[in-house]
Order: C-alpha cells, then sequence, then structure tokens
C-alpha cells in the first residue's frame, strides 16, 4: 500500500509542476505548431524512442542477474571510497539545518523525476528535435555506464557504513524507502545517477537557454537541489557525486556525437549554441 500510494504521490506531483513549467516557458504558438508537425516530429524521434524503450526494457529484465554478478565478483569499494573523503557527509549533515530536511527530501523524491520527464517534453516542443535525440542518447549512456558499475562494483552508502551519517529521508519518511528499494539495490551508489541525469538536464537547459531561459533557470536550481540532497540525505558519497557529474558530461558529449553521425548533421542544433555551452563537439572526420 505504501508503496502505491508513493508511486501515485510522485506522478501527481510531478504532472502539476510540469503543467506549471508548461505554463511559464510556453507560448500558444509553441504548442499550436507542435499540433500541426506532431505525426512528422514523433516519427523522427521514433528510432530514438524505440533504442532508449528497449534498453530499459533489457534492463529490467537483467536487473536479478546483474545482482547476481555484483555479489559474485564482490568488488567491494566502500571501504576504499571512506578512506578517501572520511566523514564529509557526517559533517555536512550536521552543519545543514535539520529545517531543510523536507525540502530536499522533496527534491530527492519528486525533482529528480521531474526533470527527467519536463526535459524530452519540452524539447520535443521545439522545431528541431536535435536536442531531444541527444538527450534520449545521454539517459541511455548514463544508464548503460551506471548499471556496468554497478554491476562490477558494490559500494553502501554512508548511510550504511556509517553511524553518524543518519538515512534522514528514510528515517522521517520511510514510506519512500519501499519506491527506492523497488528500483534501485543499496550497493547501486557509485556513480550517482540522480546527479548524473540530474546534471545532464541542467547541461541541456544550458544549452537550450536561448530557447527556455525560463527552463534554464529551473533546472538549474531544482538539479543543483537534486545533487546536494543525495549527500545531506546520507544516500551518495562525494566521490559517488563527482563521478556522476563526470558521467554527465561524458555522456552529453558522446550523445551529440553519436546523434551527429546518426543524422549526417542534418539536423544540427546550431553551432553558436555549441560554442556558448562550452562542450561543443568535434567536428566529423
Amino acid at each position: 500500500m505504501a508503496l502505491g500510494f508513493v508511486v501515485l504521490l510522485t506522478v501527481f506531483v510531478v504532472c502539476i509542476a510540469l503543467v506549471g513549467t508548461c505554463t511559464t516557458c510556453l507560448d500558444r504558438s509553441t504548442l499550436d505548431r507542435t499540433a500541426t508537425e506532431f505525426d512528422h516530429r514523433l516519427f523522427e524521434i521514433a528510432p530514438y524512442l524505440g533504442i532508449t524503450a528497449l534498453f530499459f526494457l533489457a534492463k529490467r529484465a537483467t536487473h536479478g542477474h546483474s545482482l547476481r554478478i555484483s555479489r559474485t565478483l564482490d568488488w567491494d569499494l566502500t571501504a576504499a571510497i571512506y578512506s578517501i573523503e572520511g566523514e564529509f557527509v557526517a559533517s555536512l549533515q550536521a552543519f545543514v539545518p535539520q529545517a531543510t530536511l523536507e525540502f530536499f527530501s522533496v527534491m530527492y523524491m519528486f525533482g529528480f523525476p521531474y526533470l527527467l520527464v519536463t526535459a524530452p517534453i519540452l524539447y520535443f516542443l521545439l522545431p528541431s528535435q536535435r536536442h531531444l535525440k541527444e538527450l534520449l542518447i545521454a539517459y541511455l549512456l548514463n544508464y548503460l555506464i551506471g548499471t556496468l558499475c554497478y554491476t562490477l562494483f558494490i559500494v553502501y552508502g554512508p548511510r550504511n557504513h556509517l553511524a553518524s551519517v543518519d538515512g534522514l529521508m528514510y528515517s522521517f519518511y520511510p514510506q519512500t524507502q519501499e519506491m527506492t528499494a523497488a528500483v534501485s539495490a543499496n550497493t547501486n551508489v557509485f556513480p550517482s545517477l540522480h546527479t548524473s541525469l540530474a546534471v545532464v538536464v541542467f547541461l541541456f537547459a544550458w544549452r537550450s537557454r536561448s530557447d527556455y531561459p525560463r527552463w534554464f533557470a529551473i533546472a538549474s536550481f531544482v538539479a543543483g537541489c537534486v545533487v546536494f540532497s543525495t549527500m545531506y540525505l546520507g544516500i551518495h558519497w562525494a566521490i559517488d557525486v563527482l563521478a556522476g557529474i563526470a558521467l554527465a558530461i561524458v555522456s552529453v558529449l558522446a550523445a551529440d556525437r553519436l546523434v551527429g553521425r546518426a543524422e549526417g548533421d542534418n539536423d544540427r542544433v546550431p553551432a553558436s549554441d555549441d560554442r556558448e555551452t562550452g562542450i561543443a563537439s568535434e567536428t566529423n572526420d
């Protein structure tokens, strides 16, 4: 019952936030043009949607096998990570006022899916589908590399390794633990996919800020809160977060390159956008 309630609540909150964002960021002409070109745009991105869907179905089907391989290999990096960063997360929890617990719990539980859902919808509404194609591939690469790391390495988060770190969200909102346990094992820590995917959305919001300046402001704030919450709530180490940021940058660069090759750069987002981002892709050989 608790799991069903949390899922429904998450869907409700994300839908409300999505409607609010679209109201803030879009005008009527954008919606009208999308309605006119809907079939064409859907056909254009169908291969990318298909590849992404197939990957997630395969990931779900092999989740149990991945856990068994991980336990068999038993490459536990928890102690090594702790030896590098020590009590950083415990110090962070002690420094941040506990009055912020509810806010950062909301950011972790609802802000993260809000970013993942809102970004592709906004980019579908743009005349060019290049951002959406690259975003879908970046999502796929994040989960692909993240799943590989989770299979190879066992890492327990600070709340599971240190007595000095409290699993704040799960202590105050235990019903949320059932939902996170349903989609992820407690050893799926390095790298932080909450961080990597939130930063991916931020990077795309940066690249598309001329089209969606308000979305850039919203995504920057929410992504920053999601990244911080992963440490403050005792779920991830700082090293997990740094690895997640690196994974985000690599996946965005790789997605730009892969989509460029697939499209022959016929639907290239203007080069000026790339120069402004600081993460421009290389030209094809």
